[in-house]
Parts: structure tokens; C-alpha cells; sequence
């Protein structure tokens, strides 16, 4: 359909344009959230790479992955500098390399693109199944960072049942698809000849025909609340600044303030803490401990809290959550940050972390067989940080639960749009599993988000504060909580290997 290459004199004015189409993806999603700007940067590089070597894809994809991550997580040098201590040089090293690294994974997604896929019928499903397994490299290699998956930005948009259905990497899917579709509309519209003539309008059919029947899932409920009354939900913001957050001298004074922020709240069913809202090992303050137990037992509600746990058996200590009084239950964090909670090659790189004061931490990741924790009869499946991204970690635990729940610190993100993003990815695991998501964070962005990923209540940033609601209880489970990624990721591959078998055929 396309010759295998052509003459680009003006090489850097192509590659510019990759940058500023991948500069513009993080635009769609939150705080912003102007999706129809991620259909327009799609596009943009499938245009581009129609008239590229393979070679020269992998540089397409290199620029347009810098744009996208280069803007998109920013944040990560806030992470590192602000908050991790560490120089601007070294700051700005890290997170250039991180940067290239993820958009290494574009490169390789466009070169293979443009090596494989260049049959006339597999040009445009081929390229939305490469960017799906793309995102799902990118969610597994070295522990993993899914960040930025197309999906995201349509969490509540018209094209949002398809969360349910496939997961974001369904809704991933589409959009590449959608935005292959409109490249392909994009080229052959300077065309006048009657064959692009006929290819305009099926193509312009197709991409109506691929939304009108994407919309309609939006209105199909997978699940169904219990019978039994809503549960009262309370969430402390306590806004304590990260720098003294694990300040032995500061401790009793935060420990205050969730105190007396929690005061009027004991007339709830739950109340919630944020992670690590107690900086302190579970087994070592038995006399706190007693105290919020019995206070919690007192008002007969459920306090659930993040506070450090000592294994018996081998002294590791984990990021955990605790359920007191009426509730039940420890659950372990086991998707741990890496440099912020762990030291990958610790041998190898403690040396050098020390020499330039990053912080470092020697937690252990709790095991594969945790049980979901309860407030009275209410089943919730726990969440902490970092492992509310990873879509089938939560669907593993999250399926059959009432509702679901994470706590998180997201001072380290500082005032950028990390929180916004992280909030954004725990509403699609809310839409994905058709359940209720309670969100408590230390200075926000603390939230209350209904089944169908909407943010019904949220409180603002940097404030303590407190945020108090209702949350229905469901059950059922959406075919995403039943099947996962797998039928999209075997779609992806079938439509992947039909496309090099074809080109392998010689067949144009």
C-alpha cells in the first residue's frame, strides 16, 4: 500500500513533528483532559510513519515517545529533586534516562510497525494492535510503569463502556484504531483520483460505524448493588509536608492531627487513613495500637490505616494497611516503588545513592495470597500507591469485593499533574470492575469515585481536611473482571502475526 521508503530531505522537520504530536498526547489526559487531543496526536504519527523505513520509524517513535513521556511524566524530576534530595544534574540525568527509556518502547513499537505490518488490509488494525502491546510491554519490563495508556483519558467519556468490557488496554485499542482510521482519512484527502475518492468514504464509514457501536456500551450496567444500606465513608487528608512526614520529632504532633481530624467522624462505618498515615511498625506500639482499637470498638465503625508491619518470622518490615475495631484484616503492599520503597541491584547501586543522598528504603513486598480486608460484613479490596495502576493486580483482588479502596502519598508528585494522573487510573480500575473506589491521601487528591469511574466527591489539594460520603456495595463481576487482558492482547498478536505472515507471503 506504501513504498518501503521515501526520500526525506527535510529529515528533522518530520522528526519535529513527532516530537510536538507526542508532546500533545499528555494533553488528554487529567488535569486537562482534552481527549479529542489524543486522536489528533495518534494520527499525527501514524501519518508520519506511512512514508518511512523502518529505520527511520524507530526515530519517529523515539521523538514522538519523548514528547509524550517528556511531558507527561515530568513529575518524576519533581519526585527525584523536591523530595528525593538529589542535585538538579543528577535529577535531570534520571529522569531524562527514564524518559528515553519508555520512549525506547515507542521506537521499537514503530520500527516493527513499519518492518511487519505493511499489508494493504493489516496498515491500520496493525498499528492500534502494536501500540496494545506496547503498553502491556511497558506494564511488566522492569517491574513495570503503565503510565499514560491511551485508554485513561476516556475513563468517563463517551467511549467509556468499553472499560468494563476490555479493560484500558481495550479502550487503548480503539483509540489507536480510531486515530489510525483519521490518518488514513488525513492522507488520502489531498488525493482527487476516484480509487482515494471511494477510500475516503469507507474509510469515513468505518470510523462512524467502529464509534456508533462502541457508544452504546456505555449504558450497560455488568453489576448490581447489594441489598443491604450504602456504606459511610469517612477520608482524612492530614496534609503533613514529606519533610517531616518520618521526623521522629513531628510524630506526635501528625499523630494529633489525624486524631482530631477523625473526631466528628466515628459516626461513619469506615474511616480511613492514608498510607503511612502512622509511621510507626505495627508490632512496636501496642499501646497505640490498643487505643485505636478500642476507640474504633467504642463508635462501632471500622478504621483502616496505613502503618508499617513487622513479619514474625524474618523482621522484614512492609508498607501495609490495618483494619481496627469492627474490621478485619492486614493486607501487605507487594507492588513497591522501585528507589522510593526498594533498591533494585541494591549491591550494585547503594553505593552510588548514597554518594548523592537519594533516599533509600528496604521494604519487602507481601505475598501473592492476601486476603481482602472487611468493615463489618463489607468486603474491600486494599490498595496502596503504586498498585492501583496495574489493572490486573487489581482485578485479581478486587472482583468479588463490595467496593475497592486505595490510600496513597502523593506528596512526592509535589504540585504537578502526577495526583491528577494517579487519580485518573484509580477511576478506570472503578469503571473496569463496576465497583465503588474509596481514594485517602496524605495531601490529595482524596476522592470518592463511583462504578462508573465518576468522581462523585473529592477534596482539595493541600488542605487537611476531611471528606465524608456514601458508598453502594456491588456484586458481579464485568467481563474484564472475568477474562482480563487476555482477549485483547490475543487479538493484538492474531492481527500482528496475519500481518508478517502476508508480508512474509510477498502479498501486497
Amino acid at each position: 500500500m506504501k513504498p518501503d521508503t521515501v526520500s526525506q530531505p527535510r529529515s528533522w522537520l518530520a522528526l519535529a513533528q513527532a516530537l510536538i504530536a507526542g508532546a500533545v498526547l499528555p494533553l488528554a489526559f487529567s488535569p486537562l483532559d482534552l481527549w479529542p487531543l489524543q486522536l489528533l496526536s495518534v494520527a499525527w504519527l501514524y501519518a508520519l510513519l506511512q512514508t518511512s523505513a523502518p529505520r527511520r520509524a524507530a526515530e519517529l517513535g523515539l521523538a514522538y515517545g519523548l514528547g509524550a513521556f517528556g511531558v507527561g511524566t515530568s513529575w518524576v524530576y519533581v519526585s527525584i529533586h523536591d523530595f528525593g534530595n538529589a542535585p538538579p544534574p543528577l535529577a535531570g540525568f534520571i529522569t531524562a534516562g527514564f524518559v528515553l527509556l519508555l520512549a525506547s518502547c515507542l521506537a521499537l513499537q514503530c520500527y516493527a510497525y513499519r518492518r511487519f505490518c505493511k499489508h494493504a488490509w493489516a496498515v491500520v488494525p496493525s498499528f492500534a494492535a502494536l501500540w496494545v502491546l506496547d503498553e502491556w510491554l511497558r506494564g511488566w519490563l522492569f517491574t513495570g510503569f503503565p503510565w499514560l495508556y491511551l485508554g485513561y483519558a476516556q475513563v468517563t467519556t463517551l467511549f467509556s463502556g468499553l472499560a468494563p468490557l476490555f479493560g484500558v488496554l481495550g479502550l487503548s485499542f480503539f483509540i489507536a484504531l480510531s486515530g489510525a482510521l483519521l490518518g488514513e482519512l488525513a492522507l488520502r484527502w489531498r488525493r482527487l483520483h476516484q480509487p482515494d475518492r471511494l477510500a475516503r468514504t469507507r474509510i469515513s464509514l468505518a470510523l462512524l460505524m467502529l464509534w456508533a457501536l462502541c457508544i452504546p456500551t456505555r449504558n450497560i450496567a455488568w453489576t448490581t448493588p447489594l441489598d443491604a444500606p450504602p456504606l459511610r465513608v469517612a477520608l482524612v487528608q492530614g496534609n503533613i509536608e514529606q519533610s517531616v512526614k518520618f521526623d521522629p520529632n513531628y510524630l506526635q504532633q501528625a499523630l494529633e492531627r489525624y486524631s482530631e481530624l477523625s473526631l466528628p467522624l466515628w459516626r461513619n462505618d469506615l474511616l480511613v487513613w492514608p498510607e503511612t498515615a502512622i509511621p510507626l511498625v505495627y508490632q512496636r506500639v501496642p499501646a497505640l495500637v490498643e487505643q485505636w482499637q478500642l476507640q474504633a470498638d467504642a463508635a462501632g465503625a471500622t478504621l483502616i490505616s496505613g502503618i508499617f508491619f513487622e513479619d514474625e518470622f524474618d523482621g522484614s518490615i512492609h508498607n501495609s494497611l490495618v483494619a481496627f475495631g469492627e474490621g478485619e484484616g492486614v493486607w501487605l503492599k507487594q507492588k513497591l516503588v522501585p528507589f522510593g520503597e526498594y533498591v533494585p541491584l541494591r549491591r550494585f547501586l547503594s553505593g552510588l545513592l548514597q554518594l548523592f543522598a537519594l533516599p533509600q528504603s528496604s521494604l519487602e513486598p507481601g505475598p501473592a495470597d492476601q486476603q481482602t480486608l472487611w468493615a463489618g460484613d463489607a468486603s474491600i479490596a486494599p490498595f496502596i500507591c503504586y498498585e492501583v495502576v496495574y489493572a490486573d493486580f487489581v482485578r485479581r483482588y478486587g472482583r468479588d469485593a463490595d467496593l475497592l479502596l486505595t490510600v496513597s502519598n502523593d506528596t512526592w508528585f509535589g504540585s504537578s499533574w502526577g495526583p491528577h494522573q494517579h487519580l485518573q487510573m484509580a477511576a478506570m480500575r472503578a469503571r473496569e470492575l463496576g465497583r465503588y473506589m474509596l481514594r485517602a491521601t496524605n495531601n490529595g487528591i482524596t476522592a470518592l469515585i463511583n462504578e462508573r469511574g465518576h468522581i462523585i466527591a473529592r477534596a482539595p489539594q493541600f488542605t487537611a481536611t476531611t471528606l465524608e460520603g456514601e458508598a453502594l456495595r456491588f456484586s458481579g463481576r464485568t467481563p474484564f473482571a472475568r477474562w482480563g487482558n487476555w482477549p485483547v492482547l490475543m487479538l493484538s498478536l492474531v492481527i500482528v502475526a496475519l500481518s508478517a505472515l502476508l508480508r512474509s507471503d510477498g502479498k501486497k
